[in-house]
């Protein structure tokens, strides 16, 4: 899948590629600097172990440049039989030229053919490159009401790594 000039092409990451994946995933998260929207002692990184391991599963998909490069990925997984984005992450300098919704499109076709009837995820609720952006694509907020069965224990795995829980918003984007 290319861009029409060419420039970005997605794959499937390849598990010795995880980490190149981490320092996307660093270097994007340094957008988040200041925003007290999270205690910056704690590590809130996706485990290493983890995304090699759905790497090997074929879970996480690559944005890659002209020369095969990672410069985006996403990862995800199958929670309580919805599709669920694990992390999503672009490098800034590649930001803002649609990647981050080609994968997210990729993730959708990924559920469509594992029978999944949405996708959700946890974002910041009101950063513009976080919950607005995911409401641009599809995605709406779910009240508390509407979580699945393990969406308590993630946002509590979310506030043990640091991140402020008001900040936060889990969010569905429900597939056809």
């Amino acid at each position: 899948m290319s861009e029409p000039d060419g420039k970005y092409h997605l794959r499937l990451a390849r598990p010795d590629e995880v980490g190149r994946l981490r320092d996307i995933e660093d270097r994007a998260g340094e957008r988040f600097d200041g925003l007290d929207i999270f205690d910056p002692t704690f590590s809130s990184s996706f485990s290493l172990d983890e995304m090699y391991r759905l790497a090997k599963l074929n879970q996480v998909w690559a944005a890659c440049d002209s020369n095969d490069k990672p410069v985006g990925m996403i990862v995800a997984s199958i929670r309580n039989g919805n599709a669920y984005i694990e992390e999503l992450d672009v490098l800034p300098e590649h930001g803002r030229r649609g990647i981050g919704a080609r994968l997210i499109e990729q993730v959708c076709r990924w559920a469509v053919e594992h029978g999944c009837p949405a996708i959700d995820l946890s974002t910041f609720r009101d950063v513009p490159w976080n919950g607005p952006f995911y409401r641009k694509n599809g995605f709406r907020d779910l009240s508390r009401g509407q979580w699945t069965a393990d969406m308590p224990q993630i946002r509590e795995s979310e506030t043990s790594h640091g991140l402020m829980p008001e900040a936060r918003v889990f969010m569905r984007r429900d597939l056809k």
